[in-house]
């Protein structure tokens, strides 16, 4: 009976016992300790649960997305220094042309492709700028030259990007208005104004300011014509000659098939061609200087058709009838011909325009000397010139005649001598009244410049009258031709080539964009942050770690850890 009585307790509390644990073992789920399990939170934190579904499409656009956006600020990168390294290469170029009339000031712009120089010709990349009066107007002050030279360079700091003027080349050539000054008087304008450039802001060397050659002078026009054109470069009988006419002198320029003696002829190289040209400046014989030279000849009475009055006065064919030689206006002009001033009496002469006349004097004049040339060439005065061939500009003076008359451009001759002839013939004081904007000296003188130009291009130079291969212009393709241009383009070819052959450093241009132009400075710092930024927001959020919640037998507790993205 005693064991029976202690049995029935023990048994009592083993069922007791397997009861508990059968309840705490239903609030414990039956894992496999091999299996990880996670753990699901509503809570948007570190430890939340992830969607491994969508996890594995994000895998797919993260990188993408990394990728992409490192190519875009790569391929950014590699453009902007493609166009920046380029941009290096654009440069600019002045050219100050002392003329007899004026100082003009000339800014151009390039930029070097492939050993050449490409120019920016057109209306916005050009910019020029002229004061009066030139340079020759100060042979008596010789030390006040270079002053007039302190507006021209203050406007061409407007034009050339401020970290760009040191680099920039700056040159004056003097022409025709200082070749006719004493050496003495030449060389003290020029050193007044090397004073002045030196201390410009850009770069300039002593010996680039001097006095051209009338060759020279004619070269430059010549290449200039033939660049506008698109000749420079090709076949040498394919080019086209060019005649200017200034105010003291006037050029003929052009590729001869003849023999041409040393002292005339000149070689131009532009890429792999060669050019031989016929070049001469007929010093003096400009429109303004040879109307002074008539004048003083028909004062002398050198011509036989120059008639004179029983009172004395000398008739000069070349004005038209009723005009008043008392005007003190009515002088040889100061910068043309300083050394000829007060030649002869302005008042000494009786106005009465006759274009026949007055083109038989004109020619006198340019025949002048024609007994002492050796040359059967010699087809104005005593010079060497080969026959004409082939098409010609004719610029300047003969522009600004043609177009006051409305004649030409082509075959303009023939049409000149009609309206010469009408004009010189006019009473003076009907054409004052049908040219009431004009200056009364500058309207006076287009009797004798009609006459002086077919008597130079006809009667002298042997161009026919009807003639289309001549063409008065002053531009070609909408750029003008002027002889400053033609040297830029001569000056600035030569040193394309060393620029582009010279050996750049790695980083140069790392260094050289300390002086870019701020807004593209910003453009490129501000896009590659963006960028930059993007991307690491990209690859942060590619790089936050999985977490996973698995439940460890061994503790007794969940626990978590990072899985592996591979």
């Amino acid at each position: 009976m005693p064991s029976t009585e202690i049995g029935v307790p023990i048994y009592s509390f083993m069922r007791r016992l397997n009861a508990l644990k059968k309840r705490h073992d239903s609030r414990i789920p039956i894992m496999d300790p091999t299996k990880l399990h996670l753990r699901s939170s509503s809570r948007p934190n570190l430890f939340a649960r992830t969607n491994f579904k969508n996890s594995s499409k994000s895998r797919c656009w993260l990188p993408l997305a990394a990728l992409l956006a490192f190519a875009f600020l790569f391929s950014y990168i590699l453009v902007f220094t493609t166009n920046f390294r380029s941009s290096l290469k654009r440069r600019y170029g002045i050219v100050i042309d002392g003329g007899s009339t004026g100082t003009r000031l000339h800014v151009f712009r390039y930029r070097v492709e492939g050993g050449y120089g490409v120019f920016d010709l057109g209306e916005e990349e050009l910019a020029s700028m002229k004061v009066n009066p030139g340079l020759s107007a100060y042979a008596e002050d010789p030390d006040g030259a270079g002053e007039s030279l302190v507006e021209l360079l203050e406007y061409a700091k407007t034009r050339v990007p401020r970290d760009q003027w040191g680099v920039t080349e700056i040159r004056l050539m003097a022409t025709a208005g200082l070749r006719v000054l004493e050496l003495d008087v030449q060389n003290r304008i020029l050193e007044s104004c090397r004073w002045v450039l030196r201390s410009s802001g850009f770069k300039f060397r002593d010996e680039w300011a001097s006095v051209i050659t009338g060759s020279d002078e004619g070269t430059y026009a010549w290449v200039a014509a033939n660049y506008a054109l698109g000749t420079l470069g090709s076949d040498p009988l394919e080019t086209t000659g060019i005649i200017e006419l200034g105010g003291a002198s006037a050029q003929v320029t052009f590729v001869s098939n003849e023999p041409i003696p040393p002292e005339f002829s000149r070689t131009v190289k532009f890429g792999n061609t060669t050019y031989s040209l016929y070049s001469h400046s007929f010093l003096h014989l400009g429109q303004n200087a040879a109307h002074d030279s008539l004048r003083e000849a028909l004062s002398k009475g050198e011509f036989n058709s120059a008639k004179t009055l029983r009172n004395g006065l000398s008739v000069d064919p070349c004005t038209p009838t009723g005009f008043s030689h008392t005007s003190e206006s009515e002088a040889p002009s100061p910068s043309v011909m300083v050394v000829e001033r007060n030649r002869y009496n302005i008042s000494s002469f009786h106005s009465k325009g006759n274009f026949s006349e007055c083109r038989s004097v004109a020619l006198m004049l340019l025949q002048k000397g024609k007994e002492k040339c050796t040359d059967m060439n010699c087809r104005v005065g005593s010079i060497f010139t080969p026959k004409l061939r082939g098409k010609f500009l004719a610029t300047e003076n003969f522009f600004y005649t043609s177009k006051f008359f409305g004649v030409g451009p082509r075959a303009f001759l023939s049409d000149l001598v009609v309206a010469g002839q009408e004009f010189c013939g006019e009473d003076w004081v009907k054409l004052k009244k049908r040219y009431k904007l004009l200056d009364e000296e500058d309207l006076a003188r287009y009797c004798f410049s009609s006459a002086y130009i077919v008597a130079l291009l006809h009667d002298s130079l042997g161009i026919g009258l009807e003639d289309k291969g001549i063409t008065a212009a002053s531009e070609v393709q909408n750029i003008a031709v002027d002889w400053a241009l033609g040297a830029f383009i001569l000056v600035q070819s030569t040193a394309a080539a060393a620029i582009e052959t010279e050996p750049k450093k790695q980083w140069d241009w790392i260094a050289e964009m300390q002086g870019y132009e701020m807004p593209k400075k910003l453009s490129i710092i501000g896009v590659s942050i963006m960028l930059l930024f993007i991307a690491w927001l990209v690859s942060s959020k590619w790089r936050k770690p999985q977490l996973k919640t698995i439940y460890d037998l061994e503790k007794g507790r969940y626990i978590v850890t990072r899985v592996s993205k591979c």
